[in-house]
């Protein structure tokens, strides 16, 4: 199957649970162990017995079917509960484009994947997942579950959301995520999706707001979504253009090369002061790239979900 056509022009990502499932198995091929072998209370393979093993998981159905002994693999179940948040304002849609593909994201469709990709290995492991989408709103808000209409459920949530044009609109993330804190009340996993656009006080009153989680037990790993070739390098050719504010709608006119080098300073002080910020606060900070594939995302998933149960 060619991914490359698996996103809708005008619908968005049509079949995202699709992708995010090929996504997933060709990250667990590249893996040498598959961490999802175990035993728990649903089993999703059958494997030859062997002389030696335990008859304990035998399934003896099987055998009266077959005449073969098979015992029953099992998926690994912890009871896990993880919290996705994903940032939708109008930052989170640039660049600006009508049509997706595997390879070609903007921030907020880069996010809806990656956030698809997570589910898809939670619900793998039996674990419940709750969703939080914001803007200059609370837009959307599941608490953890795991069964399969609520996985669709937010699937489809993610969808809609990738093709939602939210103009001008800023977001207090802070806001949000003390929202979230006081609602998640067990122990949960939580990941955050937003490409870090705050002002200085807000930047202030957002690790606050990470801080309540971390005092409320839950583990926070934070994903910094940007486009590293446009917003982080400056990498545009020499000719006259217009930026804008997409959350404000002020702009500024000039050539690229003419503020390059001090923008590149900038930005790159401000990546330096988050990374510092997280690691005082013990927030695993992680850096996604949306020209990135989605393999940095699962590994942070796969050591912090060992760390954490």
């Amino acid at each position: 199957m060619n991914l490359q056509h698996e996103l809708n022009k005008t619908e968005g990502f049509k079949n995202l649970g699709l992708l995010a499932k090929h996504v997933v198995e060709g990250f667990i091929a590249g893996m040498h162990k598959s961490p999802f072998h175990g035993f728990s209370s649903e089993f999703a393979e059958h494997k030859i017995y062997n002389r030696g093993e335990s008859t304990r998981h035998i399934d003896w159905k099987l055998f009266a079917k077959t005449d073969k002994l098979y015992t029953k693999r099992y998926d690994d179940e912890t009871n896990l509960r993880c919290h996705i948040i994903v940032d939708n304002s109008s930052s989170m849609h640039y660049p600006e484009m009508s049509d997706f593909s595997i390879d070609r994201l903007n921030k907020i469709a880069f996010s809806a994947l990656a956030s698809a990709t997570l589910m898809h290995m939670l619900k793998r492991q039996r674990d419940a997942v709750g969703l939080s989408i914001y803007s200059d709103a609370y837009d959307f808000y599941a608490q953890e579950k795991g069964s399969e209409r609520h996985h669709q459920m937010l699937l489809g949530e993610l969808s809609k959301t990738v093709v939602s044009k939210p103009l001008n609109k800023r977001t207090e993330t802070y806001t949000y995520l003390h929202e979230i804190a006081e609602k998640i009340h067990r122990r949960s996993l939580i990941f955050l999706f937003t490409d870090m656009f705050q002002t200085a006080e807000d930047e202030v009153k957002l690790f606050e707001a990470l801080r309540h989680l971390k005092y409320n037990k839950h583990e926070v790993i934070l994903f910094h979504v940007f486009d590293k070739q446009k917003e982080y390098s400056f990498d545009f050719d020499n000719t006259p253009k217009r930026f804008i504010d997409v959350e404000t709608g002020e702009y500024i006119n000039l050539y690229a090369d003419t503020i390059k080098e001090n923008y590149s300073k900038r930005v790159e002080t401000y990546f330096t002061a988050l990374k510092l910020k997280c690691a005082q606060y013990k927030i695993k900070y992680v850096e996604a790239d949306i020209n990135d594939s989605f393999n940095h995302i699962l590994t942070t998933y796969m050591v912090e979900r060992q760390k954490f149960v």
